[in-house]
């Protein structure tokens, strides 16, 4: 049984991007990719008590969580909107923006990475429990496995020119190497203790992770996006994340 705690959930957003503009709103299997993020967190708090805050700098993507029916009210200052800003630092902004609004302290943060959609209620559900159970933990984030693996077949280039493997070890195969995971950016939950301290990070001394069954990735690259809208428009999406 889960501990009565006071939840928030997070949905950042930059008007601002380099790679691809406009991306957070950029239209996927006819709806923009923000709403994806917005309907998740819709969906978690029609089933457990939490509160929802939008961040952004960007008026049309204020427009469109609004429209998907998020709140809006909270404008991210310019200083945390920029490329060299840390994200948990404008969770933990936009946090202290929430405690006032709502007239509440908040226990756990969840947020919900725009460019990452792919995620369950459960994938949501599985995190918060985790997290909630592990009274020492600080951070939980969703990650996917990989199979590239820095002690068996990934290389980094010494001064001399030659490669060796990233972490040295005597592995022979991938399956007997130490396991790793890629970060998938989708969920990360964070307790209060973490966004408290001045330099809060995502990735803690005493970070767990929720491994994901299922496809997940960060939209990155144009590709993804072509990549992401095949799976939604042909159903392979739904087929994918059922169990």
């Amino acid at each position: 049984v889960m501990k009565k705690a006071n939840y928030l959930i997070t949905i950042c957003a930059r008007g601002g991007s380099k790679g691809i503009p406009g991306k957070n709103i950029k239209e996927i299997g006819g709806k923009p990719l923000l709403v994806y993020t917005a309907e998740a967190a819709l969906e978690y708090v029609r089933k457990h008590p939490a509160d929802i805050v939008l961040s952004t700098d960007s008026e049309d993507i204020r427009r469109v969580g609004a429209e998907a029916g998020v709140p809006t009210d909270y404008e991210r200052p310019d200083f945390l909107a920029d490329d060299v800003c840390g994200k948990p630092e404008a969770i933990k902004d936009v946090m202290l923006y929430a405690e006032k609004h709502y007239g509440k302290r908040y226990d756990y943060v969840i947020d919900l990475d725009v460019t990452s959609p792919i995620r369950t209620l459960e994938d949501i559900e599985k995190s918060v429990e985790m997290i909630a159970a592990n009274d020492d933990a600080l951070t939980i984030f969703s990650v996917s496995p990989c199979g590239r693996n820095p002690y068996f077949n990934q290389v980094e280039e010494s001064e001399d020119g030659y490669c060796h493997v990233v972490i040295d070890g005597k592995f022979t195969t991938r399956q007997g190497s130490p396991k790793v995971y890629d970060i998938n950016g989708s969920i990360y939950v964070y307790r209060r203790e973490a966004l408290d301290c001045e330099n809060p990070r995502a990735v803690t001394p005493r970070s767990i992770i929720y491994v994901m069954d299922h496809i997940c990735f960060d939209l990155d690259e144009p590709l993804d996006y072509e990549y992401l809208a095949y799976l939604v428009e042909s159903g392979r999406l739904k087929q994918l994340l059922k169990k």
